[in-house]
């Protein structure tokens, strides 16, 4: 009689959530029953009824109010699980009815977010589970997995808080890949609210960056360098450096790229940091980012103090390979700023670098006729040349033979360098030394500030800083430039003649700092609209970096109910660089209450067609809403 009743029950249970799901306002005619039901202690009954009741809270903001009354009675039925069981029938490999466990936790999780009282009836409940589940089988993993998520999506005590990170540590010990990956994702999320507690498993996770399979490992680098902070950079850095060295081609870029991010926020002192830089160009040069030369330049020049160690450890590198193009750029731009120095002998070396002039031009030359090398970098190899004319004692014959030989090459941009700086030679003598003088310090447009806080935010995939803004000095200097030019600094605030004057075009050619005019603003764009959630995107284009993009998105909330759990995720082509930085918050209050606000860094080196991708997941009104979409209709200056 008991199973011929129950039968029914189970199937009118089902029924009841395949209702729910199609018209959520019936969501008030289930309440009472529900609560009635979880005194039953049959499987199939309490399975369902709890479905029932998920599916019933995360669409109805009333019933989750009125299931939150429910928590002693569902802690009690977990802990009756736990201890006794309810059938022997349902247990899988010595865990009682593990199916059922989860589900009470589920919803748990959901009853105790963002409520402080449901969330301490639960939590010496979660203590117990989390110390009495058996770890031998995949079935108490899985009872241990859902603990661990409830455990951080509650206001649990700390205590807690550190006993779930210490399951996932035993997770990464295991020997199922399956359930490392979980582990690694786990702690990647909760990196950033607990960042002390996941430090302790630092060493477990450098290790498993040797995994053999590729998405364990990647997900092992985000997890390594989101720990990245000022008191561990030095151990930190040695073990990503020798990952580095040995990690499968499709990780490099992200690797160097997350090295050089974390050497530039945490760096110890500037020779260090130098020395992790050359490190990353010697051992995965190509896998580097186009704007890291530019960043690298100005690292290099603000440090006057290594500028002999600079140059000579760059040149040693150059000479040894040739085929890293953005070691070569900074090395070119390096010797042609400070190969002064190369001869002098002068450096913090025990054994300094003993060179001579002729060595240095002929590795210069060697780079330029090099096949290896791009017209990118053959133009730093020129520019180095002309800079040393005036550095070196001697050798200005055989730069002019190079310079000269240059003048009628295919490539237009390194034959227009070649005709200016030949010119130089011929008409403006007596001012190149004043033209190719040293550079003068920059200023950094963005500061970085290194806040204790945030250093847990060091991670995988993130742009840095634009390019430098010219100091007061070296605009002082183009004016008068200008005016050995027999060019007035009026002539400098209009567009150029259709037929410049050779010397408006040799200012032009050394890429003199000159103000450039004020690009048109870019008009916003709203992207997103759902029952009073409206997302919209601003643009803004920095001057002194035409290829940085910087998105802000605005969302908003008119509607009667807050919007919780709010989280924006975007994607670019992979030939896009893209930076998300924090937002703002995660709740939007209801009727036009303080929006939330994220700014996106886009980098577009190739000049391409912008394309993003959005991911938007929130609740609303007592439902989770996720929207995926692409924003098709972005303003053309976005890319141009």
């Amino acid at each position: 009689m008991q199973t011929a009743r129950r039968l029914p029950l189970q199937k009118a249970v089902l029924a009841a959530v395949h209702m729910i799901r199609k018209d959520p306002e019936l969501s008030n005619i289930f309440l009472p029953p529900c609560a009635k039901l979880l005194r039953e202690r049959h499987h199939g009954i309490l399975l369902g009824t709890i479905t029932l009741i998920m599916e019933l809270c995360e669409r109805s903001p009333a019933a989750l109010r009125h299931f939150r009354k429910v928590v002693p009675q569902l802690v009690q039925i977990l802990r009756t699980l736990v201890t006794t069981g309810y059938s022997t029938e349902h247990s899988i490999s010595g865990v009682s009815d593990p199916f059922l466990q989860v589900q009470i936790l589920r919803l748990l999780r959901i009853l105790g977010r963002n409520h402080e009282e449901s969330s301490e009836t639960m939590n010496d409940l979660l203590a117990q589970v989390a110390t009495n589940t058996d770890t031998s089988r995949n079935a108490g993993n899985a009872v241990l997995l859902e603990t661990v998520l409830t455990i951080m999506d509650i206001h649990s005590a700390a205590g807690l808080r550190v006993l779930a990170v210490n399951i996932l540590g035993r997770f990464l010990l295991n020997n199922d890949k399956n359930i490392r990956y979980v582990a690694l994702t786990s702690l990647l999320r909760l990196v950033q609210s607990d960042h002390s507690a996941v430090q302790r498993h630092r060493s477990t996770v450098v290790e498993c960056l040797q995994e053999t399979d590729a998405s364990l490992s990647r997900r092992a680098l985000e997890l390594s360098l989101a720990l990245v902070n000022s008191s561990n950079v030095r151990a930190m850095m040695r073990e990503l450096q020798a990952f580095l060295e040995s990690c499968p081609p499709d990780l490099r870029a992200d690797c160097a790229s997350g090295i050089l991010l974390a050497a530039e926020r945490f760096a110890p002192s500037k020779r260090w940091h130098i020395d992790t830089i050359l490190h990353v160009l010697t051992t995965a040069g190509t896998y580097v980012r186009d704007d890291a030369v530019a960043n690298l330049t100005q690292l290099i020049g603000e440090a006057q103090e290594l500028h002999a160690y600079s140059v000579r450890r760059l040149y040693s590198a150059l000479a040894e390979d040739i085929s890293q193009q953005p070691l070569a750029q900074l090395a070119a731009w390096c010797i042609g700023e400070y190969g002064d120095l190369l001869l002098e002998g002068n450096c913090e070396e025990t054994e300094p670098l003993q060179v001579e002039e002729e060595e240095v031009l002929a590795l210069l030359e060697k780079v330029l006729q090099s096949h290896l090398s791009l017209p990118a970098t053959r133009a730093y190899a020129l520019t180095a040349l002309m800079k040393l004319s005036t550095r070196l004692p001697g050798g200005n014959n055989r730069i002019r033979q190079v310079v000269s030989i240059y003048g009628s090459c295919v490539d237009i941009e390194l034959q227009q360098r070649a005709v200016e700086y030949n010119m130089l030679f011929q008409k403006y003598d007596h001012m190149r030394a004043a033209i190719l003088e040293k550079m003068p310090l920059m200023e950094r447009s963005d500061s970085h500030v290194d806040e204790e806080g945030k250093e847990n935010k060091a991670g995988a995939q993130l742009l840095e800083a634009s390019a430098p803004v010219p100091t007061e000095p070296q605009a002082t200097k183009l004016l008068d430039l200008l005016d050995l030019l027999d060019d007035t600094p009026e002539h400098a605030q209009h567009p150029p003649p259709l037929n410049p004057s050779p010397g408006e075009t040799l200012v032009h050619l050394l890429d003199l700092p000159c103000a450039p005019p004020a690009p048109a603003p870019i008009p916003s764009l709203r992207v997103f609209e759902r029952e009073g959630v409206q997302l919209d995107l601003t643009f803004v284009r920095p001057l002194e970096t035409p290829a940085l993009l910087l998105v802000t998105a605005t969302t908003t909330n008119s509607s009667r109910e807050d919007v919780t759990h709010f989280v924006c995720q975007a994607a670019v082509p992979k030939s896009f660089q893209l930076q998300l930085q924090a937002p703002s918050g995660d709740i939007i209050p209801a009727q036009g209450g303080l929006p939330i606000t994220q700014l996106f860094r886009i980098l577009n080196p190739n000049k391409a067609t912008l394309r993003l991708k959005l991911r938007l997941t929130y609740n609303h009104f007592g439902q989770p809403v996720q929207e995926i979409f692409e924003v098709d209709n972005l303003p053309v200056e976005t890319w141009q």
